[in-house]
């Protein structure tokens, strides 16, 4: 089953353990992925679209969040 959940920048940056400024760098340098979701502005990311760009990100070694 898929993780359906909608991650915010404060989420993704928990899971990555960094602030969520560094989050919003990302995406504004074409790091993160697209978002699957914005809505009134703000973008969300699937929580399954995050882990698999986790994964597969450089310097990513197998860490877990």
């Amino acid at each position: 089953m898929t993780d359906r959940r909608l991650w915010s920048y404060k989420d993704i940056a928990a899971h990555i353990r960094v602030q969520p400024d560094t989050v919003r760098s990302y995406r504004k340098h074409g790091i993160l992925p697209p978002p699957d979701l914005v809505e009134g502005g703000k973008p969300y990311w699937h929580a399954e679209t995050i882990r698999v760009w986790v994964a597969n990100r450089p310097g990513y070694r197998g860490r877990r969040s």
